[in-house]
């Protein structure tokens, strides 16, 4: 038999999972600190640097304006983002039809976190960074994380620290890289790089990095708003260490169904001018909808002495109300399983993405009968159901105070059968994780959820 090519290689990378596995078990110190330290960083990076977030209205928002005609809400230079209208119409929906301001940020950002073992363990590199819509302004976040107007200096500020391992080929090793969506409710066709890059390099420190263990940022994500969203949903794209072969349904009937899906629903979007959104309304501090519901979108005044750009103004978008995102989750002849839903969003690329089995805003469905499915199940669940609670906020880079229950919550065959209705489906944390390798499968809410199984924060 002929000898391999010294050209070749394997097509899997077979040994990751389980370092993976072995950074999830050192839960309480890494190679830099103990993780009850953590806290006790945070709050001296917090003071090291001045930061300020007021709101302001939207006359004080310097080089972004109203566009004449379309009434978009843009900035001078043409990059960043802009505020538009999205209309959006899904024949078989229970809103078959609505109108809605929409962020549009055609470009590609990065969020990549640099890995590097120490002591045989891999540790992550994470970075100390504010955010303004942040409710605690500072947040454990990627070692990179930045628009592509960020790090090509659109806006004259500093270097991207680390950047070089993220856009120059043999700075590392390449363990994940695929684009997955941002929020599909609030923008339109949005997606990130999510990159976990390796070093064996000597990296310079810097004082709002630090390295954590992958069991250290386990516990950290059972404690509330100190993992940050893009952080998350890295994390999320990690590879599975589950050993289970076994699964309801098979990888092939699931994809089946997700494309199945994904053809039965109709959905037409097109983006309109923001001074035309029906139902909406400007005033100097906000644009809104009359009833208070769903968001505002707002204007707020940033100072930060440790960002790029030390003060700027910026639009963001303000939900309205806590959020509650949950899978539920079954033990199916001994197998974990969680319950998904395939959920149709405005601005997704695809029609649908894997979702957690509930995502919304309770207080959007005031009218008995109109919830989710599965809404007051995860409400009414008591602590013996509960696997996994903690609170966690959305990005802070565009939207204000968006935080949300985040739940994992068990049920039985009487509340989710195993035949449960149209658009939801049972897979295991394997199956789901397998399909974070491809872009535009498993949405931003179910990442985050991934990140805490992965992570070792959750259990099902």
């Amino acid at each position: 038999m002929p000898s391999r090519s010294p050209l070749l290689r394997s097509r899997q990378e077979t040994g990751l999972p389980a370092r993976l596995t072995r950074s999830a078990a050192r839960a309480a110190r890494g190679v830099q600190m103990a993780t009850a330290e953590v806290g006790a960083w945070l709050a001296e990076r917090r003071s090291a640097h001045h930061f300020c977030v007021h709101r302001i209205p939207f006359d004080r928002l310097e080089k972004w304006s109203f566009e004449e005609g379309t009434g978009n809400l843009v900035h001078r230079s043409g990059r960043f983002f802009t505020v538009e209208g999205l209309h959006v119409t899904e024949v078989e929906g229970p809103f078959p039809d609505w109108q809605q301001p929409v962020i549009n940020q055609p470009e590609v950002g990065i969020l990549g976190i640099l890995v590097k073992e120490f002591d045989g363990v891999l540790h992550f590199l994470m970075q100390a960074k504010m955010e303004p819509g942040n409710p605690n302004l500072l947040q454990l976040s990627p070692t990179v994380q930045a628009t592509r107007s960020n790090y090509t200096k659109a806006h004259r500020g500093a270097d991207v620290k680390y950047l070089e391992y993220f856009t120059r080929p043999g700075r590392g090793r390449m363990h994940v890289d695929v684009l997955q969506s941002e929020h599909g409710a609030w923008f339109v066709r949005k997606a990130n790089r999510n990159m976990l890059v390796e070093t064996t390099d000597e990296v310079p420190p810097d004082n709002d990095f630090c390295w954590l263990t992958l069991g250290q940022l386990g516990r950290l994500l059972r404690e509330d708003n100190v993992v940050n969203m893009d952080a998350r949903t890295v994390l999320g794209c990690l590879p599975s260490a589950d050993s289970e072969t076994v699964a309801l349904h098979s990888d092939t009937e699931l994809l089946s169904w997700i494309t199945a899906e994904r053809a039965r629903h109709e959905v037409y979007t097109r983006r309109i001018p923001l001074a035309e959104v029906e139902g909406w309304h400007q005033d100097a501090y906000s644009v809104h909808r009359a009833d208070g519901r769903y968001f505002s979108v707002v204007a707020v005044a940033v100072e930060a002495g440790n960002r790029e750009v030390t003060g700027w103004t910026q639009p963001l978008f303000e939900p309205h109300g806590l959020g509650v995102i949950a899978f539920l989750t079954r033990r199916i002849e001994g197998v974990p399983h969680l319950l998904v839903h395939a959920r149709v969003e405005g601005g997704f690329l695809d029609t649908i993405e894997l979702a957690p089995t509930v995502q919304c805003v309770p207080q959007n469905y005031p009218r008995p009968g109109d919830c989710p499915k599965f809404l007051d199940l995860v409400l009414a669940a008591g602590s013996d159901r509960i696997r996994y609670e903690a609170r966690h906020s959305e990005e802070g880079g565009r939207f204000l105070n968006a935080q949300s229950r985040t739940l994992i919550v068990e049920a039985d065959e009487e509340q989710a059968p195993l035949e449960p209705p149209s658009g939801y489906r049972w897979v295991t944390p394997a199956q789901l994780s397998t399909l974070t390798r491809h872009a535009h499968y498993v949405n931003v809410q179910a990442r985050t959820l991934l990140a805490c199984l992965h992570s070792g924060a959750a259990h099902c």
